[in-house]
């Protein structure tokens, strides 16, 4: 015991004199993110034993996304620590790749499960029902009490554990905030740009060029700074463009008019405002690879990424198959329990799906024959995401659903299975997140608009507007 007190005592001298913070993990940071140990630059950070013991029951559990990120954390911390000694695991492992500027960051294992109460510091008991919670805050209070003159900050997503952690003395407790692209959600993107009054009696100058048989009006990057490729622009009278590209110096603009936009048809489907004609024109994109659309329930994004890929599938013969795909909510985990194919386990939480491609064909004299004979030529597959890791999707429209509530890590591995070839589309509603663990701040959704709105074949929309009815509209609103 006190061998390991002194090797983790001589750390926090070392960081106390450097100025480098000491940062306490929880175990849902590393859920939410398994890189999160190397997130925090040249400062120290610690992992009590606890993590650890949780992060080993989590990565067995049947709840595929949880278990695997689960793992992923352990191979993490493994790849750091696992040839130092047992003294310089307790003392701190230098993290490769922490701090490209200075320093590199240090991670060590507190063995919480030796702390006992001093009659010093504070501690929590270790109740049945609280007993992982409050050892891994005993831990941050202890380094507290061990360099009076550091930082020690507990990092959890659990709201109620920081308010804990607080109420027990620990000076300093944060949320994870490195998946942050934003500080406030209304400055997510939106795919478009509104300029008040006449465009144009803004500009100074311009220059009109051709590339590729297409018109293209060259203005100086000042003229729009805030502007990004495959972002359309309009104003209050007639004018309307589409940003082609961007270079060091200049923003190029492909004029369109909203007419055009208006007259847009995908499977008799036609807009019904701008933002849904915006959307529609990324769609038929033939050189974005990934359409974002975001928006309030009722707003049209599913359907319109549905009738976009019955279109492009029996009308236009540019992919051999449909899928639909989203993630089972937390209460079902597993689909394994309900009878039949993978597509009728999915179908349960695919229902939107259907009711779309009523939509699309109720008015039809045989609207049930219809469907079915359409999600045969389709090819339309429906499947679970915890089952889409680790394949890949060649020649195929995909649609990912409810992505609100994925973290950026599992957008990531999901949208890197894309193969040649395909398409695809993701959807979300920032408003209905229904993970405990993700804010509108820290979604994949909010992560997956902001990083991809610099990359040229990618294009992202905010569909406003409630579709369904006023009544849908008010509780939107006001419920």
């Amino acid at each position: 015991m006190e061998a390991i007190n002194a090797a983790c005592h001589d750390e926090n001298l070392d960081t106390a004199s450097s100025g480098r913070k000491t940062y306490v993990l929880d175990t849902n940071v590393l859920l939410h993110d398994p890189t999160a140990v190397a997130a925090f630059m040249e400062h120290h950070v610690v992992i009590p034993m606890t993590v650890l013991e949780e992060l080993d029951h989590i990565k067995d559990r049947r709840d595929k996304t949880v278990s695997r990120e689960a793992r992923i954390a352990i191979g993490m911390i493994e790849k750091i620590v696992g040839g130092a000694s047992p003294g310089a695991t307790q003392a701190g492992v230098e993290i490769p790749g922490s701090n490209f500027n200075g320093p590199l960051g240090t991670l060590a294992i507190y063995p919480d499960q030796l702390i006992q109460e001093d009659g010093v510091v504070p501690f929590l008991n270790a109740t049945q029902d609280q007993a992982n919670d409050n050892r891994i805050i005993n831990v941050a209070l202890k380094l507290q009490s061990e360099q009076p003159e550091a930082v020690v900050c507990l990092v959890t997503k659990d709201i109620n554990m920081r308010i804990k952690a607080k109420g027990s003395g620990l000076n300093n407790v944060e949320d994870y905030r490195h998946d942050r692209v934003l500080d406030d959600i209304d400055l997510l993107s939106t795919g478009y740009e509104h300029v008040s009054g006449d465009f144009w009696s803004t500009i100074a100058e311009v220059d009109t060029i051709r590339e590729d048989n297409v018109t293209l009006h060259r203005l100086a990057k000042a003229a729009l700074p805030n502007a990004y490729p495959c972002q359309f622009v309009y104003d209050d009278e007639k004018f309307l463009a589409y940003v082609v590209k961007i270079d060091d110096e200049f923003v190029y603009l492909r004029v369109d008019s909203r007419d055009n936009l208006m007259n847009q048809r995908f499977w008799g489907l036609a807009p019904r405002n701008l933002e849904q004609a915006m959307a529609m024109r990324l769609l038929d994109d033939g050189d974005i690879d990934m359409t974002v659309l975001t928006g309030p329930a009722g707003s049209g994004k599913t359907l319109l990424a549905l009738a976009y890929g019955l279109h492009a599938i029996l009308e236009q013969r540019k992919f051999s198959k449909l899928i639909l795909a989203r993630s089972t909510p937390p209460i079902a985990e597993e689909i394994g329990f309900l009878p039949g194919t993978e597509e009728e386990k999915m179908a349960p939480w695919l229902a939107a799906f259907e009711d779309n491609l009523e939509i699309l064909h109720g008015t039809d004299e045989c609207a049930n024959g219809s469907i079915d004979y359409v999600k045969e030529r389709a090819n339309i597959q429906f499947k679970s995401l915890n089952f889409m890791r680790g394949r890949s999707f060649n020649n195929a429209y995909i649609i990912i659903d409810e992505a609100q509530g994925l973290t950026q890590f599992q957008l990531k591995s999901i949208i890197s299975r894309v193969g040649a070839d395909s398409q695809i589309v993701v959807l979300g509603n920032l408003a209905q997140i229904d993970n405990k663990y993700i804010s509108p701040l820290t979604s994949g959704l909010t992560y997956l608009v902001e990083r991809v709105k610099a990359y040229p074949h990618a294009g992202t929309m905010f569909i406003n507007g409630i579709l369904r009815s006023r009544l849908a509209a008010f509780a939107e609103e006001n419920l």
